[in-house]
């Protein structure tokens, strides 16, 4: 028999190998959605819906397959969402017409819901003192949002388009066959506490939970929208081809997901809100460097005019790129490691909560950015609404937690159990 050491890193395993996936194939739009924009003549509004239709419906889906994990286990579940999501992948392949786009983008998306069954899954096989360190690494998956983005291009460029969805359909049943195989039952006592929950619809709208949803629409809504958005945006403003373009948006996408484990880690000695607060200053700094667009001044000096031309170098523009996927990846981490501490026996039902808060993040900033650049003519116009949003959330963060709070100097590390933070009670 298998001891429950290799149960569970199995179990971490094999679910993070299809979170990985499903998440690839739920971000496929963001390579996929270049070459239908031109062949329908879509602008930036259209683009936006399109490349967000999957993050809504994967929104929509994560708080009843959190309910549902929570009453039938994480395994079921996990294995009959990646089967019934198989012909709607394989079916993209045939679609011609916009609203054929939309409508298997939307069932394509129910795979976003995967999340909120892995993590409650996963996070029921380890310690509390572990939890945000395997939760860090099954969020990891995260990085398939990368993988697509090394993928896809060579796909589109060498076979079209029409072959993306058909690998993927192949790479979905495969990934499925596998978890059927090696994922295991929950450990018996979480099974036998499922009927024993005591969440309330009320304190599912408690202050508390609204504020990590307000965290999570930030690091994990952001986090989608620009993964989404950047390869057409280094398309557009930088004029690189699809693959370069698609390179260069992975090196956001890539450490936004796979040093979420980092974070993790990080959150289980320093506690979530002293990782969350640093995330969003850090988050802040860069958005502000990266709202400013290209920009001609003419200075009249002493001796005449004198032209200056402002504009964010495609490198530098990068670097500040994946600063700011390292921050949103240690945030994702710590927003989870909340619910954790605070809602160990209803993981499932919150994750599910705050990860449709997140997920309607995603949804919505794509189209945002789509109507703000089809009205300013402005592209940076993205960075200058989640600069606007992350300085709103500073704000609450600092008068909700960190003011009541006993530090802000640098992170403090300390044993588990965290120390709890002198809060009032909600």
């Amino acid at each position: 028999m298998m001891s429950v050491i290799s149960k569970k890193y199995g179990v971490l395993a094999v679910s993070t190998f299809a979170f990985t996936i499903c998440f690839m194939i739920w971000m496929m739009f963001a390579v996929l959605g270049i070459p239908i924009k031109q062949m329908l003549h879509l602008n930036g509004a259209q683009f936006g819906l399109l490349a967000s239709m999957p993050v809504l419906s994967g929104s929509l889906a994560r708080l009843p397959l959190g309910i549902l994990t929570d009453r039938f286990g994480g395994r079921p579940v996990f294995f009959v969402l990646m089967l019934i999501c198989i012909p709607a992948v394989f079916m993209l392949r045939y679609a011609h017409t916009y609203p054929q786009f939309l409508e298997l983008g939307f069932l394509i998306g129910l795979l976003g819901g995967s999340f909120s069954v892995g993590i409650a899954y996963v996070s029921h096989w380890f310690d509390p003192s572990q939890q945000g360190f395997a939760m860090g690494i099954f969020g990891a998956g995260n990085s398939g949002a990368a993988l697509t983005k090394l993928i896809a291009p060579i796909l589109i460029l060498t076979w079209g388009w029409q072959s993306v969805p058909i690998l993927y359909a192949l790479i979905l049943s495969f990934t499925a066959a596998l978890f059927g195989l090696i994922a295991q039952a929950e450990p018996g006592q979480v099974i036998r506490s499922r009927s024993g929950s005591t969440l309330t619809f009320r304190l599912l709208l408690s202050p508390r939970v609204l504020r990590y949803c307000q965290y999570y629409s930030i690091v994990f809504g952001g986090y989608v929208a620009l993964a989404l958005w950047l390869t057409e945006y280094y398309v557009a403003q930088y004029g690189c081809n699809i693959q370069r373009a698609a390179l260069l948006a992975a090196c956001f996408s890539l450490p936004g997901g796979i040093l979420r484990a980092v974070g993790g880690w990080i959150s289980d000695r320093c506690g979530a809100h002293s990782v969350t607060w640093w995330v969003m200053w850090v988050s802040w700094l860069c958005l502000f460097v990266l709202s400013y667009p290209p920009t001609d001044l003419i200075i009249h000096g002493t001796t005449g005019a004198l032209a200056l031309h402002i504009e964010l170098h495609v490198v530098l523009f990068t670097v500040l790129m994946l600063t700011v996927g390292v921050a949103f990846a240690f945030g994702k981490a710590s927003v989870f490691k909340y619910i954790a501490d605070d809602y160990p026996e209803d993981m499932g039902i919150v994750s599910g909560v705050v990860g449709l808060a997140g997920g309607l993040g995603g949804f919505a900033l794509p189209i945002l950015f789509g109507w703000l650049q089809d009205m300013t003519r402005i592209r940076s116009s993205c960075f200058m609404l989640l600069f606007a949003i992350v300085s709103v959330s500073l704000v609450a963060l600092y008068f909700s937690e960190i003011r009541r709070a006993p530090l802000l100097g640098p992170l403090r590390f300390h044993s588990y159990p965290n120390e709890p933070v002198p809060m009032t009670e909600e």
